[in-house]
């Protein structure tokens, strides 16, 4: 690949490009700097180092997501909005493992990803509205959400659920309808 044109954004995009086939932890500068055929101290011309690089991998992989989420619960409320938000974490995994774990990187404040992760909260807390949640019990339920798809698209990942039945496929819209029946009996604080 040519050296011209090297960005940022192309340097994120092609990290998260590389995260989906190699893994995101094994994402570094140097096997970036063999995809463009470049030394590596090229990329520290747009790239403050390897933090800073997974870090624009993982707004990347946030901005995509919740992209696909706004688009997926638009028009949706209750049940259906929570399955539509469900099922674009878990296809989104599915299709861009390395991109989904950059999604968990940590990121410095003020990082432009931090904006982006602020979307996922604002689409689950427009999902919440409908099923009348206030505070502080809308924040437990965005954290139980979370721990709840982080967790099981982790272990159907890692291949935790491929040797016993039912079936991963069979076993989530099951745990989607739990979510929903939590979510609609939960008492006010």
């Amino acid at each position: 690949m040519a050296r011209v044109g090297l960005t940022p954004d192309r340097l994120a995009r092609a990290g998260a490009e590389l995260a989906d086939e190699i893994g995101f932890d094994q994402v570094s500068a140097s096997a970036l700097a063999r995809r463009f055929d470049v030394q590596v101290a090229s990329l520290y011309a747009h790239v403050r180092g390897a933090h800073d690089l997974r870090s624009r991998i993982a707004q990347v992989a946030l901005d995509e997501m919740a992209d696909r989420a706004a688009e997926a619960v638009a028009g949706r409320a209750g049940r259906d909005a929570l399955v539509a938000l469900a099922t674009v974490y878990r296809d989104y995994a599915r299709e861009h493992p390395g991109r989904y774990a950059a999604s968990q990187y940590r990121v410095d404040p003020g990082s432009p990803a931090v904006d982006a992760g602020r979307r996922h909260n604002e689409l689950t807390r427009a999902v919440l509205r409908g099923y009348h949640l206030d505070e502080p019990a809308q924040t437990d339920a965005i954290r139980l959400l979370g721990s709840v798809f982080n967790g099981y698209i982790g272990l159907e990942l890692g291949g935790s659920f491929a040797h016993s039945s039912p079936a991963s496929d069979e076993s989530w819209p099951r745990i989607l309808d739990a979510l929903d029946l939590l979510l609609r009996s939960w008492t006010k604080s």
